[in-house]
């Protein structure tokens, strides 16, 4: 399979580097184990695959190719966000089991061999601790798995106070997988210009300070008071300022102070292809909450191909500062430099105020 990430990286316009190359060897010995015919009689199930490093050093790129040339049947690909939320409906059928977690799994996969989780990362204790569960009846029931994560698995649930609660299933994650570090020198995403830096968010616009004039320029009716409605979404209300077909206009206030979650945003991404979000301001003065629940709507978008119109109070650079930020901030702000309008140069805090 070598061959096949040599052609991809070529028909891309770029060389793989050394880290890239040593990932591609071992998915390709990966495919190998999943294809070989020990495979199917009783060999030992392969070990999987653990690519972490920083953003837009073609993790997702590589596990892609190895994904789809991969030629078997009994394999899955999900982002991990979607995958948990999909657990947690089919777990809620059956928790009164004393096995609950092992026949939710069973049910979402079925005869499913390979698992490939896109964007492994931990910030909440409550998700960690359902997750180590879920891990243990995954490599219980023979799934081999592979991810990619910005994070090495020491490195995930980062805060101090509750990291030592996920210390088990780190040593889980490390005892399945091979761990593999994508570090190169060249950041593909930012330069944007190949295949591996491909970003859904060419679609949409930065917008800032966002005048009624910048709105329409960009295609936007501004909305009145009279469009405000209330969204049903996991049972309780969100408050848009305007929904337009497939169009849903949020003020950051209304969607990352309140406490709103991951699973909200999934649920709001199957209703709605078009997103305006207004009113990001400097994250440096809000809360860290705040800014993490930014982030992983930022994941959500990006992962559904949505169109994202952000209208900001200041330049990218200046939103995306200060001390409160989530400590995976690098990866929203990669994701953000590819919406035209982001990275205006000379776009500072003085010329915003001039």
């Amino acid at each position: 399979m070598i061959e096949k990430f040599e052609r991809a990286a070529e028909e891309a316009g770029f060389v793989l580097d050394a880290s890239q190359i040593a990932a591609a060897e071992r998915l390709s010995a990966l495919a190998a184990e999943l294809t070989g015919r020990r495979r199917f009689f009783g060999g030992k199930q392969p070990r999987g695959v653990y690519v972490w490093g920083p953003v837009g050093r073609g993790k997702s790129w590589l596990t892609g190719v190895f994904y789809e040339a991969l030629p078997v049947r009994n394999k899955r690909r999900v982002h991990f966000h979607e995958f948990f939320r999909e657990f947690h409906a089919v777990y809620a059928r059956h928790r009164k089991e004393r096995n609950a977690c092992d026949l939710a799994v069973a049910e979402l996969l079925s005869d499913c061999r390979l698992l490939f989780f896109d964007e492994f990362h931990v910030h909440d204790p409550g998700d960690a601790m359902m997750m180590g569960r879920v891990l243990t009846s995954l490599f219980d029931q023979k799934v081999t798995l592979v991810t990619t994560s910005n994070y090495p698995p020491d490195g995930l649930l980062p805060n101090p106070v509750y990291h030592h609660m996920f210390e088990p299933t780190i040593k889980l994650l490390e005892g399945n997988l091979d761990v593999l570090e994508v570090a190169g020198p060249q950041d593909y995403r930012a330069e944007s210009t190949t295949g591996a830096a491909r970003s859904q968010f060419q679609r949409g616009a930065y917008i800032w300070p966002g005048t009624e004039q910048q709105l329409r320029e960009a295609g936007l009716e501004p909305p009145t008071d009279g469009e405000r409605q209330r969204i049903d979404i996991g049972g309780r209300d969100l408050v848009a300022r305007a929904v337009r077909d497939d169009l849903v206009w949020f003020d950051f206030h209304e969607l990352c102070d309140e406490r709103t979650s991951t699973i909200d945003y999934l649920g709001l991404a199957d209703r709605f292809g078009t997103w305006v979000l207004s009113g990001l301001p400097e994250l440096t003065s809000g809360s860290r909450d705040a800014a993490q629940r930014f982030a992983n709507l930022v994941d959500v978008l990006c992962d559904r191909d949505a169109k994202l119109y952000l209208v900001a109070d200041g330049p990218l650079a200046d939103c995306l500062r200060g001390d409160a930020l989530p400590i995976d901030i690098n990866r929203t702000a990669s994701r953000l430099m590819l919406l035209p309008g982001s990275a205006t140069p000379g776009a500072t805090r003085a010329t915003r105020q001039a």
